[in-house]
């Protein structure tokens, strides 16, 4: 086995001689040809400044994360918070309008500006956190190269299963959602594990995509649809094993984008009617349709697809993508009528932090739409009418404490908290792509909404998903480890 464990672990270290790996300096590659293309194309748009600072900010954010030993979803994190920003420019310029001259006013373009500034500082924050982290052992840089794979996949049925019991103890005990939720995101760990070692190794492609698509589908099951997240874990783990990158790597990644992309244009046209079907109301969560029924309509719909307004579709996935607006509102009404108090949304999410629900059980619940009211001075009854709830999001509500630039030091907290995490699973003696897998478990339960999550449930997701994986770190993945090292294949371990 060699020793030098550079070529393995870290997601920046430089390609063996004629090789194109995926790691953070092709992202950086990549993100600095996006950003001249869109410079050159910049003046053609109206909002000229916007589209060429927002197409060059990928490449500052990788630049500034850019390690080694970076957690491959470190990237996942930000590029999807930006992405929330960035994509408001691009529905102006559908719209042939400038940031400024839409519906809701000028403060949407201010709001753009904050937003990236930011992700900036969120970018600055993991640097400064992680950018030190160590590399681990050659035994833990390579140990995946020894797991079997039908250990791996025996490993997901059983996270499968248990995710499944932390949902339905979930239901029956409400005051337990949450660190039942960042328990059941064990799952994310044991996809992540096998589509890593398929990755590394080259075998088992075929129980990859197996399991690929059975994501998929098990996805749309429910309300919101959570498909997307299997093509997040297959991408992370790309990176984190930093994949050779060839002609057939580049047709495959378009692919899945494409797939990801039809799948999500699909969901757009048909959720609200499918949500309505699923719950026999138009402003219920909670489902009364059978599962069969429930993918036989999504059937029926996939099957009448020639019948969708796909145009439509496209349009109303690039406004729900972008996540500005409502930022801008919250600035219109603080310009005209601030929030009385210091600190209001800090010292309440702090509050809410405080008082775990198994202690408090009358503890109000969250209400986004509440603060959506109060501070957008919204109208909800859209989001009311779908069973769906409205949130300002965490920069919003740190605008509307410190204002700007402000704000950006609360952002900076967030950051270096969530980094933080971060550190400490990548600094455990685990196998490295272990720690890999945590840190993303970790970030898409923080993450997954992007800008759009509210501040005090940022901060109660962060500290409950710490506190349940540090427990499941010191005393849970140790006999998985043991479990995965007597079966492991000597002779792949001593020719990696």
């Amino acid at each position: 086995m060699r020793n030098n464990v550079s070529i393995y672990s870290p997601a920046y270290s430089p390609p063996r001689a004629s090789e194109t790996r995926l790691d953070y300096g092709l992202l950086q590659r990549f993100a600095l040809v996006l950003g001249i293309a869109l410079v050159v194309i910049s003046p053609f748009s109206r909002n000229t400044l916007a589209l060429a600072a927002g197409g060059f900010a990928p490449w500052v954010i990788l630049r500034l994360i850019g390690r080694p030993n970076m957690p491959a979803a470190a990237g996942y994190y930000l590029l999807w918070q930006w992405l929330q920003a960035f994509a408001r420019v691009i529905q102006a310029d559908v719209d042939g309008e400038t940031l400024a001259g839409g519906m809701f006013g000028p403060t949407v373009e201010l709001a753009y500006w904050y937003t990236l500034a930011g992700v900036m500082v969120l970018a600055v924050a993991f640097r400064l956190v992680l950018g030190g982290t160590r590399p681990p052992t050659a035994e833990f840089a390579t140990s995946h190269y020894g797991w079997n794979l039908r250990d791996l996949c025996i490993l997901y049925a059983i996270a499968l299963v248990f995710a499944a019991a932390c949902g339905l103890g979930a239901r029956f005990v409400p005051s337990l959602d949450q660190p039942l939720e960042a328990a059941g995101h064990v799952k994310i760990l044991a996809v992540s594990m096998l589509f890593a070692t398929v990755l590394a190794t080259g075998r088992g492609f075929n129980v990859l995509i197996g399991v690929l698509l059975a994501e998929v589908l098990t996805g749309f099951t429910g309300l919101f649809a959570d498909f997307k997240g299997v093509f997040i874990y297959l991408a992370v783990m790309a990176l984190a094993v930093r994949i050779r990158w060839t002609g057939f790597t580049t047709v495959a990644a378009v692919a899945l984008g494409a797939g990801l992309v039809g799948l999500a244009l699909f969901w757009t046209a048909v959720k609200t009617d499918f949500r309505e079907y699923a719950t026999s109301s138009s402003d219920s969560q909670s489902i009364r349709t059978s599962l069969s029924n429930r993918m036989g309509y999504l059937g029926d719909k996939a099957a009448t697809a020639g019948d969708i307004d796909w145009n439509f579709a496209a349009y109303a996935l690039l406004v729900r993508l972008a996540y500005t607006d409502i930022f801008g509102s919250v600035i219109g009404v603080q310009q005209f009528s601030p929030e009385p108090g210091y600190m209001t949304q800090w010292q309440d999410a702090i509050e809410h932090v405080a008082k775990p629900r198994v202690l408090f059980p009358d503890k109000p619940g969250l209400s986004d739409t509440e603060v959506f009211i109060r501070l957008a001075r919204g109208d909800s009854s859209e989001q009311l009418t779908v069973g769906t709830s409205i949130s300002v999001g965490y920069m919003a509500e740190n605008f509307v404490d410190l204002g700007f630039p402000g704000m950006l030091l609360g952002i900076f907290a967030l950051g270096a908290m969530v980094a933080g995490i971060c550190r400490y699973f990548m600094s455990r003696q685990l196998p490295w792509l272990i720690r890999e897998g945590a840190v993303l478990a970790v970030l898409y339960s923080i993450g997954r909404d992007g800008v759009e999550i509210s501040l005090p449930k940022l901060l109660g997701a962060a500290i409950m998903t710490f506190a349940v994986w540090a427990i499941m770190a010191k005393w849970g993945l140790a006999p998985v480890i043991r479990w995965l090292g007597r079966h492991a294949n000597v002779s792949r371990l001593q020719a990696a």
